[in-house]
């Protein structure tokens, strides 16, 4: 009897371990480490000029970004323009009417006791329109390098301020040949670009509604 119950209780808890939703992993944007350099035995002799190692790059690359670890900055030019326009009409009218006859039993009721009519309508409009823009720098990192000339970059940035903290957060991905000679790149070549900007402090409380009025607006029919 006590092998039943635990079989049933170790089923039961399998339910329950698989009907847990999975907690969705936060996005990383901390930055990338360049990776250890490949232990290679060395054949040249000592004192020579050329190193195939300690940063050597060529003269076609130069010091352009292009390992994991090397920094890039990220010249945000973000611009979005967004207008929606909605409106709707409906007009419907009806009516019934019967003539009694003029004699017999029926002939009490006048025209008017026997007709009826109804009308509805309807009209609706709605406008929206919402623009934003984000301009400024955030440096960043390449995380990982892909054999099609792409590479993942993700990086943030943190202020302190007197009033609380503000920080940039992004990840994209980049094609190494878009950079120029000084590793810049501008937002809106960077494919799957993530960015976040936000913050917390007494300035950031004093733009956010009161909870009471939010509670308010939540259950307000109109």
């Amino acid at each position: 009897m006590n092998r039943i119950s635990l079989i049933i209780g170790a089923v039961a808890l399998g339910c329950m371990a698989s009907a847990a939703p999975a907690k969705k992993a936060k996005p990383d944007f901390s930055a990338a480490l360049p990776l250890p350099a490949p232990l290679v035995q060395s054949t040249r002799t000592e004192g020579a000029i050329f190193s195939a190692d300690g940063g050597y790059a060529p003269l076609h690359i130069g010091h352009r970004a292009r390992a994991v670890g090397d920094p890039i900055t990220i010249l945000l030019l973000e611009t979005t323009r967004t207008s929606k326009s909605a409106s709707s009409q409906t007009d419907r009218a009806g009516g019934f009417s019967l003539t009694p006859p003029t004699s017999g039993p029926l002939s009490f009721f006048s025209p008017s006791d026997v007709a009826m009519s109804g009308g509805a309508n309807f009209k609706g409009k709605g406008n929206a329109a919402q623009e934003n823009s984000l301009t400024g720098t955030v440096s960043v990192t390449i995380a990982e390098v892909y054999t099609n000339g792409t590479a993942l970059v993700r990086g943030q940035k943190l202020l302190e301020l007197s009033q609380g903290e503000e920080w940039i957060q992004f990840s994209g991905i980049v094609r190494l040949v878009d950079l120029d000679t000084e590793n810049r790149i501008l937002s809106t070549r960077v494919a799957d670009a993530r960015i976040i900007y936000s913050g917390k402090g007494a300035v950031q409380r004093a733009s956010r509604e009161g909870w009471l009025s939010r509670f308010f607006n939540m259950i307000s029919p109109f």
